[in-house]
């Protein structure tokens, strides 16, 4: 006996999905930099040493003397004698007006005129020592310094992006279908009418 069969034969529809990936890139460019150094300033000023050598007590006692020495040595020795002369004279005067208290002054006056004649002898150092006077004064340097810092200018660059949007593209790869076959499946009519569907 055969059985009427329906065949139903189905096949499901198929997207297709084409992607176009995003792409990114990006650049930075390198930050500007300039950098300047401004030399520093230094100044110097220096006080030169000074040397004094005075050597006028060497020449006076070389006997070397300037003329306004000279003469001043000789005004005082002028003044000493008299002054001793003046002295001198007193006491012999005096000497004299007592000479009745016995003792013999005019003796005694020859021996000591006679004695001033003799003149005393002792080793010296000509010139004397000491008797060339030196002054020095260092110089003197002073230093002044000037720090400049440095000028520093920075210029960021921004970075460069450039963006490709990513893309999908859809479509049907394959339609949906249904497939219907009749196996053994008769139609009853009126009147005995049969037909195969």
């Amino acid at each position: 006996m055969q059985m009427p069969q329906v065949r139903l034969q189905s096949q499901q529809a198929k997207i297709s999905l084409n992607t176009t990936d995003a792409a990114v890139n990006i650049q930075q460019p390198k930050a500007e930099q300039t950098i300047r150094q401004p030399q520093a300033e230094i100044t110097m000023h220096t006080t030169p040493s000074k040397l004094t050598i005075d050597q006028t007590q060497a020449w006076n006692d070389m006997d070397l003397k300037s003329v306004f020495k000279r003469t001043e040595d000789f005004a005082q020795l002028g003044k000493k004698s008299n002054l001793e002369g003046i002295a001198r004279r007193v006491q012999e005067g005096k000497e004299m007006m007592e000479i009745e208290k016995g003792g013999d002054p005019i003796v005694a006056q020859a021996k000591r005129i006679d004695e001033r004649k003799l003149k005393d002898f002792a080793i010296g150092w000509i010139p004397s020592r000491f008797s060339v006077k030196i002054d020095y004064q260092p110089s003197h340097l002073d230093i002044d310094v000037n720090i400049n810092s440095p000028k520093i200018k920075n210029t960021p660059n921004k970075p460069q992006v450039a963006y490709e949007r990513g893309q999908v593209d859809t479509g049907i790869l394959q339609y949906q279908s249904l497939k219907v076959d009749f196996e053994n499946l008769k139609f009853h009519g009126v009147n005995g009418f049969e037909i195969n569907i």
